[in-house]
C-alpha cells in the first residue's frame, strides 16, 4: 500500500509519491521534470479515473507532473471502510484514497499504446494579428518567415489545460524561437491569438489579459461552451499549426459567426 511520506515509491510499472491536498484530496505525483514520459503516466491515471471512478470520488485534475484526486470523505468511508461503522476512531479517508489509488497504479502499463489525436490549427501569422512577430524574429536574429516556418514545423503535445477555459499548455517549441514574456502585459488579448512565452506556445481561447509574445491568430474556436467537452483540445492531443493567408483567415472567421 502507498504511503503519505512524500517519497517516491514503485507501484507496479510506475514510480510515484502521494501528497495530501487539504483534507479531501490526494495528489499523485510522477516526477519532478516535465516531459512526455511523465505526461504519459499522468494521462494514463486520468483516463483510468475517467472510465472507472471509485465510490466517493468527486473529480480528478491532471497537471504537468501529477493528478489531484478529490473525494467526499464520508462517502469514501461509507463505501470502502468495510463492515465497521465509520467513526472518529477509524476514520481515515485519506488512507483509503491512497490504498485505492495504489491498486489502480498497479494495473497501469509502463508505456501507453493509445494513439494521440492530431489537431490541426490554422494560423494567420504576423501583421495586426501577430504584432510581436517582428520582435520575436529580431530577438533571435531571424526573419519573420523563418519564425513562422519553425513554429509551424513542430508537433506540440498538449500537457494540460488551465489558466482559462480551453487554454492548452503545449510542449515542443523549438529553442530557436523560445522568447521571454513581454515586460508589460496586455490588458486584453483577442480570442484565438497565438503566443510564445519562454519555451512554450499556446492559443488564447477567450479574451483575457496576458504577457505572451503574440505572433498570429487562428479563426478556429478553442472554447466551445455549448459543446461537451467544451474545449477543442484535451491533454494528450498533438497540435500542428498550419499557416494560412489573411484572405483565408477572414473568410473562415466570417463563416464561423
Amino acid at each position: 500500500m502507498g504511503s503519505l511520506n512524500g517519497n517516491y515509491e514503485q507501484y507496479g510499472a510506475f514510480e510515484a509519491k502521494f501528497l495530501t491536498l487539504g483534507d479531501a484530496a490526494i495528489v499523485v505525483q510522477f516526477g519532478e521534470t516535465i516531459g512526455p514520459r511523465t505526461h504519459d503516466r499522468v494521462r494514463q491515471l486520468a483516463e483510468y479515473l475517467e472510465r472507472h471512478p471509485f465510490a466517493g470520488m468527486i473529480e480528478y485534475v491532471p497537471s504537468f507532473l501529477s493528478v489531484a484526486v478529490y473525494y467526499e470523505p464520508y462517502a469514501l468511508l461509507l463505501a470502502h471502510a468495510g463492515d465497521e461503522e465509520p467513526s472518529a476512531k477509524n476514520a481515515d479517508p485519506g488512507g483509503i484514497a491512497v490504498r485505492l489509488l495504489t491498486d489502480i497504479l498497479a494495473k497501469l502499463q509502463a508505456s501507453s499504446q493509445t494513439q494521440a489525436r492530431i489537431v490541426e490549427i490554422p494560423v494567420c501569422y504576423g501583421g495586426e494579428l501577430g504584432p510581436d512577430l517582428p520582435e520575436v524574429a529580431a530577438h533571435h536574429g531571424l526573419t519573420e518567415q523563418e519564425v513562422i516556418e519553425i513554429h509551424a514545423s513542430a508537433d506540440y503535445l498538449v500537457y494540460m489545460l488551465g489558466f482559462a477555459p480551453g487554454f492548452a499548455y503545449l510542449g515542443g517549441l523549438s529553442e530557436r524561437i523560445a522568447t521571454p514574456r513581454r515586460q508589460t502585459p496586455r490588458l486584453a488579448i483577442p480570442a484565438g491569438t497565438v503566443g510564445i512565452a519562454g519555451d512554450q506556445t499556446g492559443v488564447y481561447p477567450i479574451v483575457t489579459p496576458g504577457g505572451w509574445q503574440l505572433i498570429g491568430k487562428t479563426p478556429e474556436p478553442l472554447f466551445l461552451p455549448a459543446a461537451m467537452p467544451p474545449t477543442l483540445l484535451k491533454a494528450g492531443d498533438i497540435v500542428r499549426f498550419r499557416p494560412i493567408t489573411r484572405a483565408e483567415f477572414d473568410s473562415r472567421e466570417v463563416g464561423a459567426r
